[in-house]
């Protein structure tokens, strides 16, 4: 298998933020085989390919447009393939259930009619839980799964998009695109862990920072707002990592 990098080069200078467009300078750099360090995810020598991130003066949204220029299937063949779950050894199982177990607990009273999308939601495997829970609709998409690639007719009452956020080289387009799909008095309910506080002091250590898992966006309360009140959406946010858009 080729495993050649090619990243695109940072620009030297200011960038205009993917969220706000304020300028974005340069924060930092970690190599390409950084990861987010998870107690039960391995460590990846080092491959000596830095990857430059550079943070938001206007929102404080970090990312690096590194990616930018990556076609689909240069992400399946160097982050999202066979050696992913070593990194994230949850995503696959663990994760997704423990997710459906709160979809279930907080929708059950209207599983009968709520129509459901998890958006990069992988195997499929919370929609699976979810049906055989009772719902009645509750659907998959995810562009890197061929299974769940097309994009699914008609819009949801709830779409749901776990640690995805932060895997997007542009969020704001997805964002879109799910509130597209979204009914008129619909709702998003999103994970991706918001930046600490001290992110100025932890600068490129703090754990979440990892391009080897395709973390390549990394918000913070204000980046989220401003992404979704294009839309004329309001965010709550529950904790640093539970968060949810909607319209009033």
């Amino acid at each position: 298998m080729d495993s050649t990098i090619v990243l695109r080069p940072a620009s030297p200078g200011p960038y205009p933020c993917k969220i706000c467009r304020a300028p974005a300078l340069r924060f930092g750099e970690v190599d390409f085989n950084r990861s987010c360090g998870e107690p039960r995810a391995e460590t990846l020598p080092l491959l000596g390919v830095p990857v430059q991130f550079r943070r938001c003066t206007g929102c404080g949204f970090l990312f690096t447009e590194c990616f930018d220029d990556w076609t689909e299937a240069e992400f399946k063949r160097l982050i999202y393939n066979s050696d992913y779950i070593r990194l994230d050894p949850d995503y696959a199982d663990r994760r997704p259930r423990e997710y459906a177990s709160i979809i279930i607990k907080q929708f059950h009273a209207d599983r009968a009619v709520l129509r459901l999308l998890d958006y990069g939601g992988g195997s499929g495997l919370l929609s699976r839980r979810l049906r055989a829970s009772g719902f009645a609709t509750a659907e998959t998409f995810d562009p890197f799964t061929p299974e769940f690639s097309r994009r699914p007719d008609g819009r949801f009452d709830v779409i749901t998009c776990f640690e995805t956020m932060e895997h997007l080289t542009d969020p704001l387009a997805k964002i879109d695109d799910m509130v597209d799909m979204l009914s008129d008095v619909g709702v998003v309910w999103f994970s991706t862990v918001l930046q600490p506080a001290d992110l100025a002091s932890l600068g490129m250590s703090w754990w979440y920072i990892g391009p080897r898992n395709g973390h390549v966006s990394l918000f913070t309360g204000r980046a989220l707002s401003i992404a979704w009140r294009r839309h004329g959406f309001t965010v709550s946010s529950f904790s640093q990592n539970m968060h949810l858009a909607c319209r009033n």
